[in-house]
């Protein structure tokens, strides 16, 4: 079992040990009889952990998790947080929001965008598709909405990238009873290409998994070797889950090694200089 030393556990490994210490019975995910490591989640053969690096980026990024969600072996949300050292996650909670995330949002250093679809926009909440957006705002009467600093002024607002992470019917559900939500911009966009998410299939082919989204959203910042790190990234996570689900034995290490050249190969064209 790999140990991983405490500076190198982020905000979902901490979410996850805080959620299982106010579990009341153990949680059963499908293949509960798999040893899994207990920071990827994944099987022990086929655990990615130490494949893991952090990608320069400037964008932090926000886990809001559904109840058990962070316990979820095909979460694909901690995967954000396995690159993008700026990850703060929290639970969820209708009655009493985490304080600290709260200020977070509130704080005027960020520029705060929540990824949800325009369709659940609520009334007179701004849309935008690219962060440029923010800039043309002429009538700024959104707390939330901070024009980016020009050039010779003060640094640019950090952009913070908030995510509602569980199936979608939870997602909707975190969004409508969540008023601290419902100013701030919606990152919103229509994928070009299907999800390709093959553990978690949503009910429409626009609702993409938690990761999927965040690597759009890289694009959308201006980052898109960020965006396909997170892929490459992700793909190694699907074929890892897969392999174990199916029991494979240890040849069969073999074939993700092309995912894992491709992730590494997408890290350096990420933080190249």
């Amino acid at each position: 079992m790999l140990a991983l030393p405490k500076e190198q556990q982020h905000a979902v490994h901490r979410l996850y040990q805080y959620r299982k210490s106010i579990s009341t019975k153990p949680f059963a995910a499908r293949g509960k009889k798999l040893v899994r490591c207990p920071w990827c989640l994944l099987g022990e053969l086929f655990c990615t952990c130490l494949h893991r690096e952090y990608l320069k980026t400037s964008a932090n990024f926000m886990l809001i998790m559904y109840d058990d969600e962070v316990l979820k072996p095909t979460n694909s949300g901690r995967l954000i947080a396995d690159l993008v050292p700026n990850t703060s996650a929290f639970l969820w909670s209708r009655t009493e929001p985490s304080k600290q995330m709260v200020d977070m949002i509130n704080d005027p250093k960020y520029q705060p965008m929540l990824i949800f679809p325009e369709q659940y926009a609520q009334e007179g909440q701004p849309v935008i598709e690219h962060i440029n957006q923010l800039n043309c705002s002429t009538e700024n009467d959104n707390p939330h909405i901070i024009p980016q600093a020009k050039h010779g002024s003060s640094a640019p607002k950090i952009p913070l990238l908030i995510l509602l992470d569980g199936s979608w019917r939870q997602a909707i559900k975190m969004f409508k009873k969540s008023p601290y939500l419902h100013k701030l911009p919606l990152l919103s966009f229509t994928p070009e290409t299907l999800a390709t998410y093959e553990l978690r299939k949503g009910s429409h082919d626009f609702q993409l998994s938690t990761a999927e989204v965040a690597a759009l959203a890289f694009h959308a910042i201006d980052e898109p070797l960020q965006g396909l790190a997170l892929s490459a990234w992700f793909d190694l996570f699907v074929e890892s889950s897969l392999l174990g689900r199916n029991r494979r034995l240890k040849e069969d290490i073999v074939p993700i090694q092309h995912y894992i050249d491709n992730f590494k190969q997408a890290m350096i064209n990420a933080n190249q200089l």
